[in-house]
């Protein structure tokens, strides 16, 4: 891919709305439509993508076999004295992680933390693309924006949006760049139960307010959580270097990694893998 290497941000100021598998099937796509992708762990206390990563490369090396793996990097919070030498110092750890990725990869994907810290807005404003994972319920989505309790009517943007807000700004005044926000449903439910369709009619009138795109989602399925602990992604079933069965539902779910990678647009990336 010719040019800078585009930076995929992975966020949301809620923890456990798949922030962590979502980065990894990303991650695993690109590397497997052959691009070379950094990550950037910053959640350095639960340290969730840096565990999934060791467990790739663990039953790599377990079972003999090569899988494709990115170039990780993990920013731990500064223990510095002041709040001023710990902002100093997180940038600049921060930045030099990014830069190095950036040489070296076509893409760098960053898993932020699921609160509001200093490290995960600067892996906000550096964004080309951010995606906001959010569970399939108005607890999630009132971080996005708040809606009237009788009508379900949205208000207004709510701490997340604001967040995005501020990011987009900076953003803009450092090198005129644009942050491509996509939020994503996470863990439907197959039923059309009224509650979820109420939520996908908030989202749809807030997406144009705050500026969103909105994209397919991951469905409830126990795979995603089976698979941690091998380091493995929906794509590398059906590898014979996986030795994992592919079924049916596997299939299905393959299928929801595919379209979001669709409707990420990104650059270089002709079809989803």
């Amino acid at each position: 891919m010719d040019g800078a290497a585009h930076v995929i941000t992975v966020g949301n100021e809620k923890g456990g709305s798949g922030k962590s598998t979502t980065a990894m099937h990303l991650i695993v796509a690109l590397l497997r439509l052959g691009h070379p992708v950094g990550a950037i762990d910053l959640d350095a206390r639960q340290r969730t993508l840096t565990r999934y990563v060791d467990n790739r490369r663990d039953l790599a090396s377990r079972r003999g076999v090569e899988l494709p793996m990115p170039e990780l990097a993990t920013v731990e919070r500064s223990k510095a004295d002041t709040v001023a030498a710990q902002t100093a110092d997180e940038t600049a750890r921060f930045e030099a992680a990014l830069d190095g990725l950036k040489s070296r990869n076509d893409f760098v994907v960053i898993d932020s933390p699921g609160s509001d810290t200093f490290l995960a807005r600067l892996g906000h404003q550096v964004a080309d693309t951010l995606v906001t994972p959010m569970n399939d319920s108005f607890i999630d989505f009132d971080l996005l924006g708040q809606v009237d309790p009788e009508t379900y009517e949205v208000k207004r943007p709510s701490l997340y949006s604001e967040l995005v807000w501020e990011s987009r700004k900076r953003r803009a005044l450092k090198d005129r760049g644009k942050i491509d926000w996509i939020v994503m449903r996470n863990r439907l439910s197959t039923p059309d139960a009224k509650n979820k369709r109420r939520v996908a009619d908030a989202l749809e009138t807030l997406a144009p307010r705050i500026g969103f795109r909105l994209a397919p989602g991951f469905g409830e399925r126990v795979i995603y959580r089976e698979l941690f602990p091998l380091g493995l992604t929906l794509l590398d079933l059906g590898d014979e270097r996986a030795d994992v069965r592919l079924t049916m539902s596997h299939v299905a779910a393959r299928q929801e990694v595919r379209d979001l990678m669709i409707c990420l647009q990104l650059p270089g990336i002709e079809e989803a893998p």
